[in-house]
């Protein structure tokens, strides 16, 4: 071009934005002063100041930011707000509240600006704090303002804050379109008011994918998975098509409910509309079929996504580790880092999971105190915890207590828990009553930590100290929850507790009990009596341990299933020595696969051995 103009190099930097090459951005601007002795404006300073946050340019942003100040084109609306965005995309919160409290006047969109910066990169105080001063600063807010607050009131759980912004909108009369009531859903569902999402979705005449969604969303994010999925079937009876966010709502509720026929019913609904391919959709399905027990779906799911995020990663890598699969998560772990893509918290949280499985002490110390570090991620306490649990299944017990003591981060009982739990498999009675003792401290209602230690005496036969723990237990109301597994057959789940004789074929299942633990026997099973009380006759004992809910689960799906199929059965509680003894060998005498996901992981039982390596 002969004659160019400002008009015209800002359009060149626009093009250069859009399509992501900032760099040039910033290069296109010297250039406009050295070629064509061109002074920026307040357009070409916002491009700038854009360019700067999404290459984190921090010097030249600061630069650039003096400029303005030199040149008197701070006052522009366009110039504030790409300022206050780069400061907070670039992490330097101090200097978007700066330019923030220096503007004299604020009005709605300065308001919108500032907001909307600091809850995307996450400075939540921070955003608090605007709200506190808009609320008395700023009388005119618009449909944005609602979506940018009610949004922040949800990252921070801000029930009360939220309800007072809610309250507002209604008197003020503004209009609560789409977005602004999808926002309020939200708000009440991620503060736990599922209830009141429902009030507000319930008083909308109009309702479209998005809000059908925002309330399905709200119902997962409390645990009602089947209030969700009920929603599905009403919002279908609407003449209301799913989209991929709504798909991905209704995965993520059925792997809640380890409901897989459910799920597969579902995938056949995600190909005949088009949203295979979606990687959230990808990502919800590998989720669900993982948690569901089926981890060869998941990876045949993950194997076909053409597109791929960190998130898909991460789910899969974790979904293995789940399942017991140490090296299949190492294996997708060293194709993650092959692609280039970045791993995070989550990723390593899989990873040392995956660590624990394969006992790799020296590698999961590397991956915790060098390698996440090279990434910038912090460890965090799920990663400590698995730590410990790495050096426990190593037999290192004192070294995981002096671990757990060098922490930087506050502990919960979980990983004290952890602990307790390898001395009662590594049979170290003395250990196991002094960290029994430190978690009794730290929660003295803890039910988990008195079933653990009294199993411990149990092993070790100090049936004084049983009676103790369980008149302890009395003394403080402090009861065991029951132990409940279920099984899918047919797209009907069937409950079963220990001893139960609930369930229309209670005589046949028992039956069936019975002939597979004939069988075993002789293979070597002997009952382990040693949790039961001793008070009570061998035969007794017997009886107790054998009709025990993830065995009454496991005999009703070898009489229902085809021979071929995997069993899959799911319990409440971490599964017993003896069911686990007797699951292996169960496995082995009817050659099926039978999976159990008790409250600690997946325990994969085939030809008499699992996943777990006997350490759970």
């Amino acid at each position: 071009m002969p004659d160019r103009n400002l008009v015209s190099w800002c359009s060149l930097m626009t093009g250069y934005l859009q399509i992501g090459f900032s760099l040039e951005v910033l290069n296109l601007f010297k250039n406009m002063a050295l070629v064509d002795n061109l002074r920026p404006n307040e357009y070409s300073f916002a491009l700038v100041f854009s360019a700067c946050s999404e290459c984190g340019k921090v010097l030249e942003g600061r630069q650039c930011h003096g400029y303005v100040l030199k040149s008197g084109l701070d006052f522009h609306q366009y110039v504030k707000n790409a300022l206050i965005n780069m400061y907070s995309k670039l992490s330097d919160v101090e200097g978007a509240m700066r330019v923030f409290s220096l503007v004299p006047g604020y009005d709605v969109l300065l308001y919108n600006s500032t907001l909307n910066g600091l809850l995307e990169n996450g400075f939540l105080n921070e955003g608090v704090e605007v709200l506190e001063r808009m609320i008395g600063e700023c009388l005119e807010w618009d449909s944005v303002t609602y979506v940018t607050l009610f949004g922040l009131c949800a990252c921070i759980k801000g029930l009360k804050l939220g309800t007072q912004v809610h309250c507002r909108g209604l008197k003020s009369g503004v209009q609560l379109d789409v977005f602004v009531n999808s926002a309020i859903i939200n708000m009440y569902g991620k503060c736990g008011e599922a209830f009141n999402a429902r009030k507000v979705f319930d008083w909308l005449q109009v309702r479209n994918v998005v809000l059908w969604t925002t309330i399905m969303d709200a119902y997962f994010q409390n645990g009602c998975f089947e209030e969700a999925l009920n929603l599905f079937s009403e919002m279908k009876l609407d003449d209301i098509s799913p989209n991929e966010f709504t798909f991905a709502v209704m995965l993520n509720s059925t792997a809640g409910l380890s409901a897989l026929r459910h799920g597969h019913v579902l995938y056949g609904e995600i190909e005949k509309s088009g949203f295979k391919d979606h990687v959230i959709v990808g990502n919800a399905l590998i989720n669900m079929y993982a948690k569901c027990g089926n981890i060869e779906a998941a990876s045949k799911v993950f194997s076909e996504m053409m597109y791929r995020d960190s998130i898909t990663w991460n789910v899969m890598i974790c979904g293995y580790s789940h399942h017991g699969l140490g090296k299949e998560a190492m294996a997708v772990f060293q194709d993650m880092l092959a692609v280039g893509e970045c791993p995070n918290y989550v990723t390593f949280v899989g990873v040392l999971s995956a660590c624990s499985h394969l006992a790799l002490v020296k590698e999961g110390l590397y991956y915790l105190n060098q390698f996440m570090r090279q990434f910038g991620v912090e460890p965090g306490l799920e990663h400590y915890t698995c730590v410990v649990g790495l050096l426990s299944k190593a037999g290192l017990l004192d070294e995981a207590e002096k671990f757990l003591r060098s922490i930087p981060v506050k502990l919960d009982v979980i990983a004290w828990r952890t602990l307790l739990s390898a001395c009662h498999v590594h049979r170290n009675y003395v250990f196991g009553r002094h960290i029994a003792g430190l978690l009794l401290e730290m929660d003295p209602n803890d039910v988990g930590t008195y079933t653990l230690l009294s199993n411990i005496y149990a092993k070790a036969k100090r049936w004084d100290e049983v009676v103790k723990i369980r008149k302890l237990m009395r003394d403080r109301n402090i009861k065991k929850e029951p132990g409940v597994s279920w099984i899918e057959i047919r797209n009907v789940t069937h409950v079963f507790v220990s001893e139960d004789c609930k369930h229309p074929e209670s005589s046949q299942i028992y039956e069936k009990v019975k002939e597979l633990l004939a069988k075993i026997k002789p293979l070597g099973y002997v009952p382990d009596v040693a949790a039961v009380l001793h008070d009570v006759e061998e035969e007794q004992k017997e009886d107790y341990l054998s009709y025990h809910s993830e065995k009454l689960a496991i005999a009703y799906g070898l009489m229902q299933t085809p021979l071929e199929a995997p069993i899959r059965v799911f319990k409440n509680l971490r599964m017993c020595d003896d069911c686990h003894s007797a699951v292996k060998l169960i496995s082995k005498i009817t050659n099926r696969m039978i999976i159990v996901r008790d409250a600690n992981r997946f325990h994969r039982f085939q030809n008499g051995c699992c996943s777990c390596a006997d350490y759970w």
